[in-house]
């Protein structure tokens, strides 16, 4: 089976399934195992075609959710997916720009906490002992 990971190249391809609602994450034959459980980590569910010796591995965003978060789910996950050094590509009908946005900040300060939680550098007893020097 072909898909549009392996059409274009990419890493991962994001797309509502022509005829349907549902929310498409294509990645290309033979995808590495760990992009495959980082878009579960982000809550894509994952399929294969057949079961019993998967040769066709795609993954979906939750039915379960309504239309807007099925939405924002995808589109937070693309941020994740392009900082880790995948290639995305995204349909204009996926993608929530409000979305993405909320999710570059979310990083920011994430990036930004560790640097604040570090204690201030401990000083010593003693004063430093001059630097000798060499005639």
């Amino acid at each position: 089976m072909a898909n549009l990971a392996d059409e274009y190249g990419t890493d991962v391809e994001i797309y509502i399934k022509a005829l349907t609602t549902t929310i498409h994450a294509d990645t290309p034959t033979g995808a590495p195992a760990q992009l495959h459980d980082l878009l579960e980590c982000l809550g894509l569910e994952r399929h294969a075609y057949p079961t019993d010796a998967p040769l066709y591995i795609w993954h979906t965003v939750p039915e379960h959710l309504d239309a807007d978060e099925q939405r924002r789910l995808a589109t937070r996950a693309i941020l994740t997916l392009l900082v880790t050094g995948y290639e995305v590509n995204c349909t204009p009908d996926v993608f929530d720009e409000h979305a993405y946005q909320q999710a570059v900040q979310d990083l920011r300060s994430r990036a930004r906490r560790p640097a604040a939680r570090q204690p201030a550098p401990s000083t010593s007893p003693s004063p430093p002992t001059p630097a000798r020097r060499m005639p």
